[in-house]
């Protein structure tokens, strides 16, 4: 698909078309620092997760100072940006156009295991009375399932939760090795929770393959993160 290039971020041309959203999926040298030095966007409060590959969902109906501990947040509330770290990891951003919902994701292989991003979406529809079939679904830059080998350990996780292991190809090189489509195993969970297809849009950009993300898998300690963000304004 088509992405719109910004000098520090990423945007989804079907996204950009939401007059009242913003959104945007970093590259390395986008920091936090940058969403306070743009003026039109010194009315939103910025809000982080402490993200620890979970599938807490953390839904924001205030602006309470508290601390957000979890690996996704909802909120119908406007100028707040929701802001998703990563390194290899799937961001995903989520937008119910018509009761004016948005979520932000953190996608690992743990979260995806235990179906993080189908638990945004359920929680959407009982929440705020979202259609899945009617959400918009924007997916960031990740690790590429050429580049990212898992041990057994991952693969038998997926089989003691019940999930599919279609996404999991042997290594051609190393026995007991797999490589693992992230951003393919939780297209199918959107599916399953009622997603249209046709309404999900995604960068298709192998952070390891890329020296403008992070990533973990190349860089260890010294990757940095990405910083994914979407937001409202009424």
């Amino acid at each position: 698909m088509n992405v719109k290039f910004g000098s520090l971020y990423r945007r989804i041309p079907r996204l950009e078309q939401i007059p009242f959203l913003i959104h945007g999926f970093g590259i390395r040298i986008w920091e936090e620092g940058d969403y306070r030095n743009r003026p039109e966007w010194k009315d939103f409060k910025l809000v982080f997760l402490d993200q620890i590959h979970s599938n807490i969902v953390q839904v924001i109906d205030n602006t309470s100072e508290e601390k957000l501990r979890g690996d996704a947040m909802i909120t119908g509330l406007p100028f707040l940006v929701l802001i998703i770290k990563t390194a290899d990891c799937l961001p995903v951003l989520i937008v119910d156009e018509s009761q004016k919902v948005i979520a932000a994701v953190h996608c690992g292989w743990r979260g995806t295991s235990k179906r993080v991003v189908h638990k945004v979406i359920q929680r959407m529809k009982d929440h705020y009375g979202s259609n899945p079939g009617s959400l918009l679904v924007a997916l960031g830059p990740c690790i590429g399932h050429e580049c990212y080998e898992i041990g057994e350990d991952v693969f038998q996780s997926f089989k003691r939760e019940g999930l599919s292991t279609e996404f999991f190809l042997n290594h051609p090189l190393r026995p007991r090795k797999y490589l693992f489509d992230l951003k393919g195993a939780n297209l199918s969970q959107m599916v399953s929770a009622g997603v249209d297809e046709k309404n999900v849009f995604s960068t298709d950009i192998c952070t390891h393959c890329h020296q403008n993300l992070p990533s973990y898998r190349r860089d260890k300690d010294e990757a940095g993160r990405t910083l994914s963000f979407i937001g409202m304004s009424f």
